[in-house]
């Protein structure tokens, strides 16, 4: 019976243990890959609203309507805008996770292979957001 209030204890203190220490943060590659696949998400969906908001104030200071932004996207960016497959290849982070840029390998519709390589920026409130992508054609890793 010892035994048994012996384990019950330490199972019970463990728990507390577990339950009150603070929450790992995340890993900020691992956030901001997600933001890019909501993005592209977004974009394959034809949802204008949705893709903005993933925009840094930089870009939404150069396209200040949503419409404006979608359309450019759609004319200059058409293998992130409507990717056929993509994956993550290399990511990188500097200074801290206050810039992170990501290595997308699209194969487009078209069956064309580009590499998109995406800049993300930490903002004042801890959030990131998309500042820019630059598109090249093939998929060849291109070390960032």
């Amino acid at each position: 019976m010892r035994a048994f209030f012996a384990v019950l204890i330490l199972i019970l203190s463990l728990t507390a243990i577990f339950t009150l220490s603070p929450a790992r943060a995340e890993d900020p590659l691992d956030t901001t890959r997600s933001m890019i696949e909501a993005q592209i998400k977004a974009f394959l969906q034809d949802d204008p609203e949705a893709a903005y908001s993933y925009a840094a104030p930089g870009i939404k200071a150069v396209y200040p309507d949503k419409n404006v932004f979608f359309a450019m996207v759609k004319k200059s960016y058409e293998p992130v805008y409507h990717p056929g497959n993509y994956a993550f290849g290399r990511s990188r982070s500097i200074d801290n996770g206050a810039m992170i840029y990501h290595e997308v390998l699209i194969s487009g519709r078209d069956g064309k292979d580009w590499t998109a390589i995406y800049q993300v920026i930490r903002q004042p409130d801890g959030s990131y957001k998309i500042g820019g992508v630059q598109i090249l054609p093939d998929t060849e890793s291109k070390g960032i």
